[in-house]
């Protein structure tokens, strides 16, 4: 049987037998970039919806202190810490992603690590540095493989389930399981995997919820397996398997293990500069442009017509209510530009509390924004799209944007990586500005440490 028939045996021989040795530098460097990213928007997920209520629960769960809650600093057992912080990376939609796979995998894939890496750390068996890069990076070229082998319209929450995948190679990868042994774990990820699209639709903070899930799960697998108790083995192309359920709509195998053959997927992962979903940055980046050339106000606006994927127009598209709930407004392309036209910027402070979230100005512009679905063939594009301002003076401004800003095509620089880190940093109550920049610096040389469970001292407030 090939590859392209059924690819688990090769990515999971590829996951034991790669080394931190066989990483390209550009690897390791953007492993670092995102993984300071994603420390800093779950530093500023502190913030998120009914965050309080979450932990209680998850404290119900049992007891033990094997790992850290960021920021408020509650111990609790791997798997109930895991939950949470995968809560947080992905409550403020501000986590980095993959364009093409339509998918955050960090969210899961760190929150599952670094409580792993915190209980093997008590049990006086630490993860090293290099070990642990090693391992997010394989974890992030399971979770995209699987949303890059898949050519139909998204049905599931990719972050959840394929990054839930992720998250249980990484882990398998750090117990240094064999080959089958691997297949396995994920193999009982796989009985756990949830990840339903209603909570998008709604905005629902399950959504958030459904990363934890999964995060959860994948400590789950690595222990099952560790004691011999092993799920099924053919879970991607079987009768029953993920491709068949889960990306029932089409499948392009071959193209993503030629993404693989190319470049480990972290080279091609995308920032979110701004704390909405993904698929309203475009708008944002075009009315930037515009308005960076044409210098027109917010009240200067009569209406914005957005041409985009079909992506975009299905899962943002939706339409302005008069008391969106903050995950709601997040996914709404209308609101998000109003809330940039109106305030200047796109940040958490705009989702956070009826005077931003019912603010007349923003609601008044996104009752006038048009999105008009492309002739786009792709079910997963983002871009092109074409953003159109006509002014209440009758001018009219457009712009195509072809690579939405924070793509790995058209980044943040390094300097804008540190400032978004900083912001969200700032966000947290009792984080100290010195510990934040001894977490750069940690990070910067992540490489050369001995104990990665050290990061978790450092996402404590004071």
């Amino acid at each position: 049987m090939t590859r392209e028939q059924n690819p688990l045996p090769w990515l999971a021989e590829r996951v034991v037998e790669t080394g931190f040795d066989d990483l390209p530098d550009l690897s390791v460097s953007k492993a670092k970039t995102f993984l300071l990213d994603t420390f800093g928007v779950g530093v500023a997920g502190c913030n998120g919806y009914k965050l309080d209520q979450i932990i209680k629960v998850a404290q119900s769960w049992g007891h033990g202190d094997d790992a850290t809650v960021w920021v408020s600093g509650q111990k609790l057992p791997a798997l109930a810490a895991a939950f949470v912080n995968g809560y947080q990376i992905h409550s403020l939609e501000y986590d980095c992603v993959s364009e093409e796979a339509v998918l955050h995998p960090f969210a899961t894939i760190l929150s599952a690590v670094m409580a792993y890496a915190e209980r093997r750390a008590a049990a006086g068996n630490p993860v090293t540095g290099k070990d642990f890069i090693t391992a997010v990076v394989l974890g992030v070229d399971i979770s995209l493989f699987l949303g890059k082998s898949a050519t139909g319209p998204i049905s599931f929450f990719r972050p959840a389930t394929a990054g839930g995948m992720g998250a249980a190679a990484a882990l398998a990868k750090l117990e240094g399981f064999d080959t089958d042994t691997l297949i396995r774990t994920m193999g009982n990820q796989y009985g756990q995997a949830c990840g339903t699209l209603q909570p998008h639709v709604e905005g629902s903070p399950l959504l958030g919820m459904q990363v934890g899930f999964n995060a959860r799960a994948a400590i789950a697998s690595c222990d099952f397996a560790r004691h011999g108790i092993l799920g099924p083995s053919d879970i991607f192309t079987g009768q029953y398997g993920f491709f068949t359920l889960f990306e029932r709509g089409g499948l392009d195998i071959r193209h993503g293990l030629n993404e693989l053959d190319e470049a480990f997927q972290i080279e091609r992962m995308s920032h979110k500069p701004f704390p909405s979903g993904r698929l309203t940055h475009g708008v944002v980046d075009g009315l930037m442009r515009l308005q960076g050339e044409h210098g027109f106000t917010a009240e200067d606006v009569a209406e914005i017509t957005c041409w985009v994927p079909q992506l975009v127009k299905r899962l943002v598209g939706r339409p302005i209510i008069p008391d969106p709930a903050p995950n709601y407004a997040k996914l709404c392309l209308g609101f998000v530009a109003g809330s940039y036209l109106v305030h200047g910027q796109v940040d958490v402070e705009q989702f956070l509390g009826a005077e931003m979230l019912t603010h007349p100005l923003t609601h008044e512009i996104a009752r006038n924004v048009t999105v008009i679905q492309n002739d786009n063939p792709s079910h997963s594009a983002m871009a092109p799209q074409t953003i159109r301002v006509a002014l209440k003076s009758g001018a009219v401004h457009e712009v195509v944007v072809e690579s939405v800003y924070g793509h790995y095509t058209n980044p943040l620089s390094a300097e804008e990586n540190l400032a978004k880190f900083r912001r969200c940093w700032a966000r947290a109550d009792g984080m100290s500005e010195a510990a934040g920049e001894t977490l750069i610096e940690t990070v910067d040389r992540l490489h050369d440490l001995d104990d990665v469970s050290e990061i978790a001292r450092l996402l404590v407030a004071s």
